[in-house]
Formats: structure tokens, C-alpha cells, sequence
């Protein structure tokens, strides 16, 4: 009998019993009072007046009148590159411990993101929520004692003057609670390999050591170690490896996408959670069963507000205007995409961390993520988001019984007439012509607005095959392999010429 894991299951039961919450909205403005109270003081709380907005009769409606939305450039430009020249006290109190390195999907160089450690104490205590909500998944007793894999970016941070850079997940890895150490696969010294390949084939060489019961990363990046994992041991599944293992957690992309891959690689359905920690801090988690929605962290460092993702309101860079209309989270509504606006015990202040979410439940403040405002395309009137990018391929993967698991697409000028290109991920052996009128028609019945663009000014979609792991390759090339790395799902012009280059020199 699994009496440590009876315990430990016992305590965390307990512990959930015995702490009681705030409503959400209740939650939200407590954080908020609480972050302009801890940064009255700094430069940026005396530029914007940080006491007068806490003096106010409406604290979170001068809060949104008083401070700009903030982008990376933004702010960087105005406020942190002070921070990253050492100087204290100037969007948050004192220096921030680290800098989170985020190259995003479209950055030809990183984000240093300031990490504070009210940010480093604030992440661990979601990580402990998190674990606490497993309870709510009917895990038998012997679960929590299995060991847990966290496949992230390399934990060997770079000393950068007096700081220590790297990616959220490296820094998050580095500083995981003591109890936790004994449970934490694959262990400090193969998390500090740098090389993302070497890493994954010290995983494959120890994995008989370890018993397994869950895994946590990106989905395409923990399906590359699974097939390691499998090839290297002469194995038909990861079960045969790992006999325990029983959840995976995502990354903050969605699972769906990948799923059927997945799923191939093992010998019995896992449960699957999903999780939403960015480089600005964790956002949301998956907290029951009975849904795939995130719980927003509401109680614990950030402040949330959410602004209509219309293209009116959206830049072509994907920040978005000044004068866009912004709600708390009392006033959003169910089933509206919504670009996330942070502020946080960072110092990000009104800061767009570029992803669009939608509310599933507004009472529960439970989210899906729906996209990036980068990733938005619109060139032609077509108003195309990833989620119904997502739910065409979804169709498509059913129509034709293949998976689709990597995508990316542009807006292409052929002869003075405008077209979407496809490149879609998958081994499947599919006429592409097939394949693109399933495509188009899918994205007319779904989306109006496409509809209306296809009888106008876009003439047709273009598409093309290539393997899954052109964009693996894709990402290596560009030194994003691993971590926290996400595919950029919509190119611009100059971005495209350089992916089809690359795609026709690996394929020669």
C-alpha cells in the first residue's frame, strides 16, 4: 500500500479544506491596492502618481486612466533599460533577482524580462496550488510518489553582470522548493545542460532509473524525448519504460493539436492538464477534471485586465492602441477573445504579453487560450485567429484520419491577387490540392469574415506538406530548440521568404 502517497494526498486534501479564498474580482482588486502600495515609491509609481490613483474612488478605473499600455519596447525604451543597467527602485522596488530571456516566436533577439523574487515566491506558490488541485483528478494514493519530469530550458543560467539570465522554465527549475528536489526528474545535473539534443540523450540513457509518473513541457518538445526515449530503449510505447506514468502537464499551448501524435507513444490514456506559465509569470492552470479551462491566478502577485480583440484596436506589430477599450474582470463576458494586459510584482506595468484568451467560465475565472495578436491575419479582411486556424486543421484531421500537428501560414501576392500559404506538418501522404479546398472550405463555414474575404479580395489558399520535423529543424536554426519554445503560426512577407528558403535547402 502507497501509505506516503496516502499521506501526502491526506495533507494536501487537508490543506485545501482548510484555506478559503476570495471570490476572484475580490481577489483581483486586493492585488491591485497591494501592487500600486508596494511601487508608490519607485520612479514609475511617482511618475503616474501611484498614491493619488490609490486615494481615488475607483482604484481599478484610475489605475486604466492614468497608465498606458505597455509593450516589451515600450517599456523597455522608457523604464527598463534603466533596470537592466542596474539602477534600483524604478518599476518595483529594489534590483529584480533575474531576467527571464523570451525570443518569442518573432523576436530576432530575447526580451530580458525582469524577475523579481516576490515573482520567484509568486510562481512557486501557484506551482504548490497546482499540485494541491491534482487531488481533484481521482489520482490513486501511489501517484504522489512518483517522480515528475520537467522538460524546460537549461537550468546553467547565464551570469550577466550581477544578474542570472535564462528561460521562465529554467529559472522556475532552479529554484524549486527543497521537499521537491527528491521528486525532480531529470535532476540538477542533466537540467543544467545547456544543449537541448545532449540533454534529451542523457534522458534517454537514465530513464530506466527513474519511475515516472508524470510529465511537464511543451507538447512537441516532450513528444521529441518520449520518441528519444522509446527509439534509444528499443521500446513500442513510454509505458513500457515508465509503467506509472499517469499526467502530463502542458506549457501554455494547447494540447489538442498534438494529440493524436501523442496519444500513438503511449500504451494507455494519461490524464492531461493543461498549465499557462509565461516569461511576465503563471497565469492560469487547469484546476478540475470536468473541463479543459484554466483557472486564472487571481490571489497571488498579478493583476489581470483584458482588452476586446478587434482589429481596431490591434497594431500591425500586435501591440495594441491606446485608446482600446479595457475591462476588469467584473465586467468581461463568456466566449469573447480578449488580449491579456498583466501587472505584476515584476514591475510590468499594463504590460501585453502578445496572447489573446477567451473566458469559459467568467464566474470561475477559468480561460482558454485563443492566440497571439501577432499571429492574427488579417491582410485581406479575412480575420483569421489561431483558435479557428486550430479548429479548421481539428476538421481536417478527421476528414482525412491524419495529424496535423505544425503549422504556419502567410499572406502571399501572386500576380496582384492576394492568397493564404499552408505549410502543414504531417507524414501523411495526401494530394495537397485535397487538402486545400478541405481547408478552405472549412475556414469559410466557420469563420464569416473569411467567407467574405474569399469573394472578394483573397483568391484561394495554397498548400504544402512537409514533415513535422522541418519544424523542429526550423526552430534549431533559429536557436529555439526546446524550453518554451512555440512556432510563430503566422509569418509576415520577409519572414516567409526565409522559411520556404530554408524548407527547399533541408529538402534537397
Amino acid at each position: 500500500m502507497a501509505v506516503l502517497g496516502s499521506i501526502i494526498k491526506s495533507a494536501i486534501d487537508l490543506r485545501d479544506n482548510l484555506v478559503s479564498e476570495d471570490s476572484p474580482v475580490e481577489a483581483q482588486q486586493k492585488v491591485l491596492k497591494n501592487l500600486l502600495e508596494k511601487a508608490q515609491d519607485t520612479a514609475f509609481g511617482k511618475y503616474y502618481g501611484f498614491k493619488k490613483i490609490l486615494a481615488s474612488k475607483n482604484v481599478e478605473e484610475s489605475f486604466a486612466n492614468e497608465i498606458p499600455f505597455h509593450d516589451y519596447n515600450k517599456i523597455t525604451t522608457e523604464w527598463w533599460h534603466r533596470v537592466h543597467e542596474g539602477f534600483e527602485d524604478i518599476t518595483w522596488p529594489g534590483k529584480p533577482t533575474y531576467f527571464a530571456l523570451s525570443s518569442g516566436t518573432t523576436g530576432k533577439t530575447s526580451k530580458r524580462i525582469p524577475v523579481t523574487k516576490e515573482m520567484i515566491e509568486a510562481i512557486r506558490n501557484t506551482g504548490i496550488k497546482q499540485v494541491g488541485a491534482l487531488t481533484n483528478f481521482d489520482l490513486p494514493p501511489d501517484f504522489f510518489e512518483k517522480e515528475i519530469m520537467m522538460l524546460g530550458s537549461s537550468t546553467d543560467l547565464e551570469q550577466r553582470d550581477e544578474f542570472k539570465e535564462g528561460e521562465i522554465s529554467g529559472i522556475s527549475a532552479s529554484n524549486i522548493p527543497f521537499w521537491f528536489r527528491g521528486y525532480y526528474k531529470p535532476g540538477e545535473e542533466i537540467a543544467k545542460i545547456a544543449d537541448w539534443d545532449e540533454r534529451v540523450q542523457n534522458i534517454a540513457e537514465r530513464a530506466h532509473e527513474w519511475d515516472i509518473g508524470a510529465l511537464s513541457g511543451i507538447p512537441s518538445w516532450i513528444e521529441l524525448m518520449m520518441k528519444k526515449v522509446i527509439d534509444h530503449n528499443n521500446l513500442k510505447n513510454i509505458h513500457d519504460i515508465w509503467p506509472n506514468l499517469q499526467v502530463y502537464t502542458s506549457g501554455g499551448v494547447a494540447f489538442q493539436p498534438y494529440e493524436k501524435s501523442f496519444n500513438k507513444l503511449l500504451k494507455h490514456p494519461i490524464t492531461v492538464i493543461d498549465t499557462y506559465l509565461a516569461s511576465e509569470g503563471f497565469v492560469a492552470f487547469q484546476q478540475r477534471p470536468d473541463t479543459t479551462a484554466m483557472k486564472l491566478v487571481t490571489d497571488n502577485g498579478i493583476y489581470f485586465e483584458f482588452v476586446p480583440f478587434k482589429p481596431e484596436y490591434v497594431n500591425k506589430d500586435g501591440s495594441i492602441t491606446q485608446d482600446a477599450p479595457v475591462l476588469n474582470l467584473s465586467e468581461v463576458e463568456k466566449d469573447v477573445d480578449y488580449v491579456l494586459v498583466m501587472s505584476s510584482v515584476s514591475g510590468a506595468w499594463r504590460y501585453l504579453i502578445g496572447d489573446t484568451i477567451a473566458f469559459t467560465d467568467v464566474k470561475k475565472a477559468e480561460i482558454i487560450i485563443t492566440g497571439r495578436t501577432k499571429f492574427f491575419l488579417n491582410v485581406v479582411g479575412s480575420q483569421l485567429s489561431v483558435n479557428k486556424m486550430e479548429a479548421a486543421l481539428r476538421k481536417l484531421e478527421q476528414q482525412f484520419d491524419i495529424e496535423l500537428p505544425e503549422f504556419t501560414i502567410a499572406a502571399v501576392k501572386d500576380d496582384d491577387e492576394f492568397y493564404h500559404h499552408w505549410y502543414l506538418g504531417t507524414t501523411a501522404n495526401i494530394e495537397e490540392d485535397k487538402l486545400s479546398e478541405a481547408l478552405d472550405t472549412a475556414l469559410q463555414e466557420a469563420n464569416k469574415n473569411y467567407k467574405v474575404a474569399r469573394e472578394k479580395a483573397l483568391k484561394g489558399i495554397k498548400v504544402t506538406t512537409v514533415s513535422p520535423n522541418v519544424f523542429h529543424e526550423w526552430n534549431a536554426k533559429n536557436k529555439k530548440k526546446g524550453g518554451q519554445v512555440k512556432m510563430e503560426k503566422v509569418m509576415d512577407e520577409e519572414k516567409f521568404k526565409d522559411w520556404e528558403a530554408f524548407v527547399k535547402s533541408i529538402q534537397q
